[in-house]
Formats: structure tokens, sequence, C-alpha cells
């Protein structure tokens, strides 16, 4: 008797976990509670001051900014901001930033 070699091949723990997040309805909070662990580090401290991560909308980061001066500077900033939140975050990193005033 032969033996089936319909197994499949296994899978890497780190990229499966998101998908069943996301199956589950939580992905969403997962993402954020994990950007929000690494938002200091990733944007410095004086940014993460004035500004914190609240959700996100698909690959969109609302950003609440607790002035519309500092609204304006993180604006401006956005390139600098995304490539510093996918140095850190890498695949959990947004691609765009929405801000708003709290």
């Amino acid at each position: 008797m032969r033996r089936r070699s319909g197994r499949s091949q296994p899978k890497n723990l780190g990229k499966l976990v998101p998908q069943v997040l996301e199956d589950l309805g939580i992905g969403g909070s997962a993402r954020i509670m994990q950007l929000s662990a690494g938002w200091e580090a990733a944007v410095g401290v004086e940014i993460a001051r004035h500004c914190r991560p609240l959700q996100f909308r698909g690959e969109v980061l609302d950003v609440e900014v607790e002035s519309s001066v500092w609204c304006q500077q993180l604006k401006l900033q956005t390139p600098q901001l995304l490539k510093a939140l996918s140095a850190a975050l890498g695949d959990a990193a947004p691609q765009d930033l929405r801000f708003r005033l709290s």
C-alpha cells in the first residue's frame, strides 16, 4: 500500500496568525495594539507626545492629534513617518496616515 503524499507544506506561524485574527474579526484590534506598542520608538518621543494611533481603516491609520498646528506639521512629515513605521513594524505598518484633531 502506498502512502499518500497529499500533505500540505508547513506554514510560517508568523504569517498565519494575522490571517487567523482577521478571520475572527479581531485583526484590526491586534494590529493597533502592535502599532501602539511600537509607536513612540517609530515616530520619536516628541511626536508621540502630541498624537496617538486610533484605528485602522484598511491600510490607512487614523491618528489623533492634539492641535491643528501639530496636524499640519505631521501631514508634512507623512512620508518620513510612513518610512519609520515601515522600518519598525514591517508588514503591520500602515500604507497611509490620516490625521484628525482630538
